[in-house]
């Protein structure tokens, strides 16, 4: 019988939930190399001010980006600006009321696409226990590297899908506010999204690699998403 793992939340016993998905096959040297190009980059930033109109202009390229991996991505290129303008606020809020985030960025987001009743709510049908595990996932202390919770919001949000069209968007954009707020991204001047979309058919493939909920499936997901954060790195402005 093949073993499915269960993404832990902070109700299972375990002291810290996300521990265990760190040490999956492949995943710590995939993100020792993430951090090391991101640390390549980012390792004359104390000498360098990096204004908030440079901060914007590089999460407004990464999540128009982030848009091209929807079905539709002209609908969001407005909805994309408005999101990114708004992240270095965001990322302040996200490990305190990610349920607040959510409902902000879909506001921001799907502006003018989804009608003034739909602005920030979940659609009808969305597994709110499982919505509810994860931002009590992400509330709650982790001794994890922010690498790993980042990812599974991405990849938990991406699965969810709580306001229908456009969830991709806000979950890489999710995912890029974790990495912001625990300093592996301090000025938003890495461009994950990009990684994602670099990626091109693995992105999709470790995606439903994740949704099988096996070790080897969640290792994948991941890999995949240390990979896109080093890809990140080294797209960034300050690397050019």
């Amino acid at each position: 019988m093949r073993k499915t793992l269960t993404v832990p939340t902070p109700r299972t016993p375990q002291a810290d939930p996300l521990l265990e998905l760190g040490r999956l096959d492949g995943v710590a040297s995939a993100q020792a190399a993430a951090q090391a190009a991101v640390d390549v980059v980012l390792r004359g930033l104390p000498r360098r001010r990096i204004s908030e109109q440079q901060s914007v202009a590089a999460l407004t390229e990464t999540t128009r980006a982030s848009a091209q991996l929807e079905p539709d991505p002209e609908r969001w290129t407005d909805g994309a600006d408005r999101l990114a303008a708004e992240l270095p606020v965001l990322t302040r809020q996200i490990r305190v009321a990610p349920g607040n985030v959510l409902a902000r960025m879909h506001l921001l987001l799907a502006r003018g696409v989804s009608t003034e009743a739909e602005l920030g709510r979940t659609r009808g049908g969305v597994d709110g226990a499982r919505l509810t595990a994860l931002t009590r996932l992400l509330t709650t202390p982790t001794t994890a590297s922010a690498l790993v919770l980042a990812a599974i919001a991405h990849a938990e949000l991406v699965s969810l899908q709580p306001f229908g069209a456009g969830s991709g968007v806000i979950a890489r954009a999710v995912e890029h506010l974790v990495l912001m707020e625990a300093g592996i991204d301090p000025v938003g001047m890495i461009m994950i999204e990009r990684g994602h979309v670099d990626a091109g058919a693995e992105y999709a493939a470790a995606r439903q690699a994740y949704a099988t909920g096996t070790p080897l499936g969640v290792a994948r997901w991941l890999s995949h998403s240390a990979v896109a954060v080093a890809r990140g790195a080294e797209l960034s402005p300050l690397a050019r």
